[in-house]
């Protein structure tokens, strides 16, 4: 950098003559060379972390070098490259040929078993889901003839309509749902009563014959 800068002067101290003063000293300047070797291609040692000695890393080398880089080509991979399989013989493709078809067909005996197994059950499904549609719609039908079997007993309690939400009617059906459960209990009873009687009639009725 100094030497061209003391050309540039020496030429202007030429063009100005002799009144701009002595001419400046014409040794130049030449800098030694550094030793550090940048002519030649740098190479990762054993010392090197491994992000510089790594598989990319000697992708990038190579790809730079080349063979000069001294590495083999074999590096470019992760893993080496595997070696030449040898080709199958023609017995052997066909070989695999029928076991691929035997495996197929198998596949499909398997699915039209199933199939068939899901075609017998269908009659008791179908039949299961009437059932059960007829089950819900009955009980939708009972649960709508209670709900205006309490409506029409609160209005004739009260002497007007009310709404369901309201708390009265909350009380008169819990206090209905009471009543219920009493005379059922009742009914049950007696129904106990009626045949434990109708077996003693039955045991005196049939004692004097055994005798």
């Amino acid at each position: 950098m100094a030497a061209p800068m003391l050309r540039r002067l020496g030429g202007w101290w030429r063009v100005c003559g002799a009144g701009a003063g002595p001419p400046p000293p014409g040794a130049g300047y030449h800098a030694r060379p550094l030793g550090l070797g940048l002519d030649r291609s740098w190479m990762p040692g054993p010392e090197c972390p491994e992000w510089q000695r790594g598989a990319r890393a000697r992708r990038k080398l190579y790809g730079r070098l080349g063979s000069a880089s001294g590495l083999p080509a074999a590096c470019l991979w992760a893993r080496p490259p595997l070696p030449p399989q040898p080709e199958p013989t023609l017995p052997e493709l066909w070989a695999r040929l029928a076991a691929r078809q035997l495996e197929s067909r198998n596949k499909e005996r398997e699915r039209q078993k199933l199939i068939a197994a899901n075609m017998a059950k269908m009659p008791k499904m179908v039949e299961d889901w009437r059932r059960e549609k007829r089950e819900l719609k009955a009980k939708q039908r009972e649960e709508k003839a209670r709900r205006e079997r309490l409506l029409t007993e609160a209005r004739e309690r009260f002497g007007y309509s009310i709404d369901p939400r309201n708390a009265k009617f909350q009380e008169m059906v819990k206090e209905i749902e009471k009543d219920e459960k009493k005379k059922l209990k009742m009914l049950k009873r007696r129904q106990k009563a009626e045949v434990a009687g109708s077996g003693e009639v039955t045991s005196a009725a049939a004692g004097p014959g055994h005798s």
